[in-house]
């Protein structure tokens, strides 16, 4: 019974990243949960990182993988408009961008793929123990899609939605994919109080 019940999770989840929007576009109420508390990952320029080097600022975290054809380019693009909608508020936000593919996401690869999209943007990676170990915490499911019955090429499902933090280091919501960026602005508006 267990095991039907981590399945039916499991295709939930990964239902999110077909690229179709989802059903709410509101965010979801992570206030008190008891997952998503800290991780411990690498940025691209091989500095460790944990949730409490962001303190006093507002946190986006995302999971997703450089080539993926559509859900993780429109969400940093996203993001990034968000941001820019918020002015000089927005540089009390930091975006994090988790690879869900270590395999193929090195840091070399994630620093020219995430700050792409907006320059205070980091991109974080681990080995494949500490990216599950991460995932884990906030509840993302993932797994790699073979194409073409080759092991070269290959996509990933994965939950789709960024988990956001307050400044006080806190998990607040999940912004489901979707949201538009004037909707992704006013989320982090009211994590900082200015809304």
């Amino acid at each position: 019974m267990r095991t039907l019940a981590w399945i039916i999770l499991l295709l939930a989840a990964l239902a999110g990243c077909d690229g179709k929007k989802q059903d709410s576009d509101k965010p979801q109420d992570l206030s008190g949960v008891d997952y998503g508390k800290d991780f411990h990952l690498t940025d691209f320029d091989g500095k460790p990182r944990s949730l409490s080097g962001f303190k006093g600022k507002a946190v986006v975290l995302f999971f997703g993988y450089t080539h993926c054809p559509d859900v993780c380019p429109t969400t940093l693009s996203d993001l990034a408009a968000a941001l820019k909608q918020m002015g000089k508020d927005a540089g009390r936000v930091q975006v994090l961008f988790v690879t869900i593919d270590p395999e193929r996401d090195t840091p070399q690869i994630l620093k020219q793929y995430v700050p792409s999209f907006d320059p205070g943007f980091l991109g974080l990676y681990g080995n494949a123990l500490e990216t599950r170990k991460a995932a884990d915490e906030f509840h993302v499911v993932y797994r790699k899609v073979q194409i073409e019955d080759s092991m070269k090429h290959y996509a990933m499902d994965h939950t789709a939605g960024c988990f956001v933090f307050d400044p006080s280091g806190r998990l607040r919501i999940r912004m489901e994919y979707g949201e538009k960026p004037a909707e992704m602005a006013r989320d982090l508006e009211s994590m900082l109080g200015t809304h």
